[in-house]
């Protein structure tokens, strides 16, 4: 009989090609699966809280995955992270009902959007955050941050190839603060479209900027038409922070984020 399993993983996502695997390219899916294949001595395969796209890094991914191997949770999380290389680590592993689907059962996802605003671009911190150059106003940012709350229709911070059928996401929370040259833009939500994170901050940088109005972005979200909006934001600067689940499935907290940022 097989038992069900979850799990918390981070990543530094700079040289894979996004979570999900794929023939011709490497993704964390296919390391992390081996890995833990390796321990339970069978093939495994995982199912995430939430896919993350090439260069996207993660510190509390959320994950699921049946075994039928016996182990104790210290024998999984140790053996899982010797298989692993230095870019992924695992936090934690623990059995759960069967009823627990890391991505269905989710209440909530939250990313956190690191931006280094200077006019040097980053050294040791390449690939890690993403550089605006140009001075960025966060009091009119948040003012356009305001417009996010609540349940819209998102298709115009959707990607074109965004595959889920429902646009309509609830925002429940979204911050933009600012220490010296960082700037952090945080959102909790529902779910999230396709590049939706990286179309609202590259949304936000033209109001930073000052090229756009705050109320700007209330005009395209009734639009629904990704074409009037803001750019693609890079990837580097993106990290899955965190999912939240009902109580009743018992699991750790989730990683603390680096307060660096």
């Amino acid at each position: 009989m097989s038992q069900r399993f979850a799990g918390c993983v981070e990543y530094r996502g700079s040289r894979y090609h996004g979570w999900q695997r794929q023939h011709h390219a490497i993704s964390v899916q296919e390391i992390v699966e081996n890995a833990i294949g390796r321990v339970a001595n069978e093939r495994i395969t995982i199912s995430p809280a939430g896919r993350t796209d090439t260069g996207v890094h993660a510190i509390g991914q959320v994950f699921h995955f049946d075994s039928s191997a016996i182990r104790q949770e210290f024998e999984w999380l140790r053996g899982t992270n010797t298989y692993l290389p230095s870019d992924i680590s695992l936090h934690w592993v623990r059995p759960v009902v069967d009823e627990f689907h890391a991505r269905y059962s989710a209440l909530s996802r939250s990313y956190r959007y690191v931006i280094l605003n200077r006019r040097v671009s980053p050294g040791y911190l390449d690939g890690l955050v993403t550089w605006h150059k140009d001075s960025l106003d966060t009091r009119l940012m948040q003012e356009g941050c305001r417009y996010f709350f609540g349940t819209h229709n998102f298709n115009a911070f959707r990607s074109s190839k965004c595959q889920n059928k429902n646009p309509v996401k609830t925002i429940t929370w979204i911050d933009i603060a600012r220490s010296g040259d960082w700037i952090w833009l945080d959102i909790t939500a529902n779910g999230f479209l396709h590049h939706m994170v990286r179309n609202i901050a590259g949304t936000l940088f033209e109001i930073g900027l000052g090229e756009q109005k705050p109320e700007w972005v209330g005009e395209l979200l009734e639009s629904r038409d990704r074409s009037k909006a803001g750019i693609t934001a890079p990837a580097d600067g993106l990290y899955f922070t965190n999912v939240t689940y009902h109580e009743k499935f018992t699991l750790p907290e989730p990683p603390e984020i680096c307060r660096f940022w």
